[in-house]
């Protein structure tokens, strides 16, 4: 049974110190946000049979979901889309099937993402893909009714700085989907602990031959806010109508927001 948590959970008021990815050796927002670009310009090669892999396919059926989620958004006439973090494109990908009248950009600051993305998209329509830091977007304020990201957000250097950049290329009106993955509780959150720590960075690195990126993988899952702190950084960052609705038992879930 699909449940949501909403801006009432959240704890008001308390102050959000600075939060982030945090690579192993990173010392500061910079070594941080390089670290996570060198790690998955690494594992491009192998990175969508590893997601599909170790997802067992799942993660194309939340994609697909969250798409779906935005129909009314992505059937407006002339809308403008941006996936943040694009990665290899999937996301973008989705939104297109979904939506194949409307403008999207895909942006990523991993060149080697972008070019694997680039050669799953054709015309017509086909999406644009652009390198940036999704700290600092090369887009005018304004720019998009629809800004997405798919399991990309929790490895940005500021989490505050990623929604207030968001927030500002955003028109009045516009919405933001966050895709992440989540902790689980109870028997599942037991069994997904087991697999996420101890079983998936084996065989990622053994696919991979990356000894550090699937290691970072649940940990960054493990520093990441629980929803309601990432409810409450939304509406610091000046989104209205924030809410968090899991999928597949929590394992990931979409944060949603208004401009």
């Amino acid at each position: 049974m699909s449940r949501e948590v909403t801006e009432k959970q959240e704890s008001a008021g308390e102050a959000n110190p600075v939060r982030g990815a945090a690579p192993a050796g990173a010392s500061d927002r910079d070594s941080a946000a390089r670290a996570v670009r060198e790690m998955f310009t690494a594992i491009a090669p192998r990175y969508d049979l590893l997601n599909h892999l170790l997802s067992a396919n799942t993660d194309k059926l939340w994609w697909r979901r969250t798409a779906r989620s935005f129909a009314n958004v992505l059937a407006q006439p002339g809308v403008h889309v941006l996936d943040l973090c694009c990665g290899t494109g999937d996301m973008a990908l989705a939104l297109r099937r979904q939506s194949p009248q409307a403008e999207i950009t895909g942006a990523d600051f991993s060149h080697a993402m972008l070019v694997l993305a680039s050669k799953k998209s054709s015309q017509p329509r086909a999406i644009k893909w652009i390198e940036a830091d999704a700290l600092q977007l090369p887009f005018s304020d304004q720019s998009f009714d629809l800004v997405t990201s798919a399991f990309g957000f929790r490895n940005l250097a500021d989490y505050d700085a990623g929604l207030r950049e968001i927030q500002r290329v955003l028109r009045p009106g516009g919405e933001c989907g966050i895709l992440e993955f989540s902790e689980p509780q109870g028997t599942m959150g037991k069994i997904y602990d087991v697999y996420f720590k101890s079983i998936l960075p084996r065989i990622g690195r053994l696919i991979s031959g990356n000894s550090g990126a699937y290691s970072y993988l649940p940990a960054s899952v493990e520093r990441f806010p629980q929803p309601p702190e990432i409810l409450s950084r939304m509406k610091a960052a000046g989104f209205r109508d924030a809410s968090w609705t899991p999928y597949t038992f929590g394992i990931a879930g979409l944060f949603r927001g208004k401009r």
